[in-house]
């Protein structure tokens, strides 16, 4: 069992921890405060009740005050996460995954370099309010998946997670859930806001990410994950991360 680090137990408000792990695995988890995962290398999982996010480089995960979630990564991985009180974050943090820009990316490198507690007005709180500005423009990215609540669609969720290259078509995974093809698709879109198609390319997507993280290759990749035309899978990738991705790993 891997002992969690507390950063509820840290006097100050807002304050960064940079980490380093061959892999990792983190058990279930929250804390009181807001947190902000960033990945300069590796790939990371986070998962909680309501969802599942992939975390690349360049990239970083929101966790809101109070979420159970683990977090989890196959390779190395190399991370700087901000921890805030609520008062502290930006208003309304939701999880979810954002993109981080250079300068955010560097001042939360300094931030981690500060002695904690720092004083409360010198140079370190005013390094510190800088970061905090600029979180609140940090552009979302679409790195997540909702997971349905409903019992008979998370059967058709957990068989396509088990195996993301599953051909079957909705009919006979709704079938085999003991719910009709109309039902289930109405309630996909109820419970994960996507149609069942959109929600399955989703899966697809971020179980790609993880695989390529590992350093497998394009074509290995999107035969694992249910594309028989490589072209394709580099489209929908591309379409949906602005590069391909050979380029979006280099």
């Amino acid at each position: 069992m891997i002992e969690v680090f507390d950063p509820d137990a840290v006097a100050r408000a807002v304050f960064v921890r940079a980490q380093r792990h061959k892999a990792l695995d983190e058990p279930r988890h929250a804390w009181r405060r807001a947190s902000l995962i960033h990945v300069s290398e590796g790939v990371l999982t986070v998962s909680t009740d309501a969802g599942r996010w992939v975390v690349p480089p360049r990239h970083a995960m929101w966790v809101a005050p109070g979420v159970l979630h683990c977090v989890r990564s196959s390779g190395a991985a190399c991370l700087h996460t901000l921890y805030a009180d609520p008062d502290a974050a930006p208003a309304a943090v939701q999880c979810g995954v954002v993109t981080c820009d250079r300068l955010t990316e560097e001042l939360l490198a300094a931030v981690a370099g500060l002695a904690v507690p720092y004083p409360p007005d010198g140079r370190e709180a005013r390094l510190v309010g800088v970061l905090l500005d600029r979180l609140p423009d940090l552009a979302a990215a679409p790195l997540g998946l909702r997971q349905p609540g409903d019992p008979r669609i998370v059967r058709i969720a957990d068989a396509l997670s088990a195996n993301p290259a599953e051909q079957s078509v909705l009919d006979d995974l709704a079938e085999a859930a003991g719910v009709t093809a109309r039902t289930a698709a109405r309630l996909f879109v109820k419970e994960t806001g996507q149609t069942f198609g959109q929600w399955r390319q989703q899966l697809r997507l971020l179980a790609a990410l993880e695989r390529l993280a590992t350093g497998a290759s394009v074509t290995q990749v999107a035969l694992e994950v249910g594309y028989n035309d490589v072209s394709s899978f580099i489209a929908v990738f591309k379409d949906a991360l602005g590069e391909t991705p050979a380029r979006y790993f280099r």
